[in-house]
C-alpha cells in the first residue's frame, strides 16, 4: 500500500462517520433535535434523512459510498435503517 492509498482508506472510513456525527449533533441538541421531528412531521423521516444526507455530501465534498457506517451510534439514522 502506498501513501496515496493509505490516506484514502483512512479518508473513506471517516466518511462513513460524518453522516452519524452530524445526526448525532441533531440529537444532542434541543433546539436543533425539535426542528428535526417538525420536519419529521411534516416530510418524513425518510425524507428528512435523505435531504439531510445530501446536503452533508454536497457541503463536505464527499463521494457516495457503497457500505454505510455498520453501527451507527445515533438513534435517529438507527430507527430509520429499520425501517429500509
Amino acid at each position: 500500500m502506498n501513501i496515496k492509498e493509505f490516506a484514502q482508506a483512512v479518508i473513506s472510513k471517516k466518511n462513513k462517520r460524518i453522516t452519524n456525527e452530524v445526526f448525532m449533533l441533531i440529537q444532542n441538541d434541543r433546539q436543533l433535535m425539535q426542528g428535526y421531528l417538525d420536519l419529521v412531521h411534516e416530510h418524513g423521516a425518510h425524507s428528512v434523512n435523505s435531504g439531510i444526507g445530501k446536503e452533508i455530501k454536497r457541503a463536505y465534498r464527499l463521494n457516495n459510498l457503497d457500505d454505510r457506517e455498520d453501527n451507527p451510534s445515533c438513534t435517529l439514522i438507527q430507527s430509520h435503517q429499520k425501517f429500509e
